[in-house]
């Protein structure tokens, strides 16, 4: 829908924000949900949990790098890699961006924690808190908006802002939208519409701008623990929407759309425009949780780790083609003891002991201690192999 002619509207009333949720034809909004919780449950039963676990910090990565995408900031994966390890590049603009990174890294594991203890990840509590939890890591410096104009952590915004042709509430209106947000999302609903209500709700609270700045990353931090049930933090919308950039931006504007005639719901907002968003928003969480779903593929994953240890034999002599096996074992079966790692190999002690330093070394495998068991890991530099198209900047060199 061309919108570029509708004259800016003023909202003041929470009313001017109805509906909040489509109200019919819902059936085929619940069938699109359905296989996607279906595949997601299937998803966190594919390999076991210590594996899972290495995965969902990988995509922890890889959605700090997303959201910064989505807002034009490009920090490259090997950067977020350096600002885990505290790591910082001598470059004012690259260390800066790292430090955002790692904030949202940091955010999401707190935030995290917070789900079953707090609000409900859909209410105006929770987003205040998600917008504290990112800004509040960072020092006045780094969190400054694209005006220069300082960044508070969690405070509601007090000034009148334009976004693009939107003008959100006034801030003195503030507080009756977010109630009325509340009133709708944050109530307990069936498993089936939790999809709906979160596309619904993400498109709404960015409607509402409730920050002076950083509302996106705000916003993408709520939705991320309010899809957590479904999710678990193995699959990314993230990176859905930052693949998608463009739409998505279109789909955050069509909110200010009009209600167009009889045929187009009761509320004073168009119910088409957003039955619209929530199918676009629920069918990129289908991609995205369809795509893991084939990357963790056991034939799939098998051949791949195979093909990772031809490639890298090829090249380095401290790698031979008998680590498949049992990088696949590990893969399988979790952290395992050292001893039982090199008894499959089928090599000598010493031959086998030296393959296992060299695979620590080089990431594949990790430890915590020279005696504690070996696990699957997911470096970035393997995954053009393991996990391929899932993270593919990750692959190319930073500047």
């Amino acid at each position: 829908m061309d919108t570029s002619s509708i004259p800016i509207a003023r909202y003041t009333q929470p009313h001017q924000f109805e509906p909040l949720l489509p109200q019919s034809r819902l059936e085929p909004l619940r069938e699109q949900s359905r296989a996607v919780i279906e595949q997601s449950w299937r998803l966190s039963a594919a390999a076991h949990p210590d594996t899972i676990a290495s995965l969902r910090e990988l995509v922890r990565e890889m959605n700090s790098y997303y959201s910064n995408r989505i807002e034009g900031q490009h920090t490259h994966p090997q950067h977020i890699g350096q600002a885990l390890r505290r790591d910082f590049s001598s470059k004012p603009d690259v260390a800066r961006l790292q430090r955002l990174a790692l904030a949202h890294i940091e955010a999401e594991r707190e935030l995290e924690a917070t789900l079953d203890k707090t609000s409900s990840p859909l209410s105006a509590a929770f987003i205040q808190q998600a917008h504290a939890a990112l800004y509040g890591r960072l020092a006045p410096d780094d969190r400054l908006g694209a005006d220069g104009q300082p960044i508070e952590p969690g405070q509601w915004r007090t000034l009148q802002v334009a976004v693009g042709r939107h003008e959100p509430p006034p801030p003195e209106a503030l507080p009756a939208f977010l109630q009325r947000f509340d009133q709708v999302y944050a109530r307990p609903g069936q498993l089936e519409d939790q999809l709906l209500i979160a596309a619904a709700a993400h498109q709404r609270m960015a409607w509402i701008h409730p920050f002076v700045d950083g509302n996106g990353r705000a916003c993408r931090l709520q939705t991320h623990c309010a899809l957590w049930p479904l999710s678990g933090g193995l699959w990314s919308v993230s990176r859905g929407l930052a693949r998608q950039r463009d739409d998505y931006y279109t789909l955050l504007d069509a909110a200010d759309s009009p209600r167009q005639g009889d045929l187009d719901g009761r509320g004073n907002l168009s119910e088409k425009a957003l039955r619209h968003g929530c199918e676009w928003f629920i069918g990129v969480c289908a991609d995205q949780v369809r795509f893991m779903a084939r990357m963790f593929d056991l034939d799939g994953m098998k051949t791949r780790i195979q093909a990772l240890i031809a490639f890298r034999s090829a090249h380095d002599k401290r790698i031979r083609p008998e680590a498949a096996l049992p990088l696949y074992h590990l893969f399988l079966a979790g952290p395992t003891p050292r001893g039982e790692f090199l008894q499959m190999t089928g090599l000598g002690e010493r031959t086998a002991r030296s393959l296992l330093s060299h695979l620590i070394e080089t990431g594949l495998v990790t430890s915590t201690g020279h005696v504690a068991p070996v696990r699957f890991a997911f470096p970035l530099d393997a995954l053009q192999f393991l996990l391929p198209e899932l993270y593919p900047e990750a692959a190319t060199q930073a500047d």
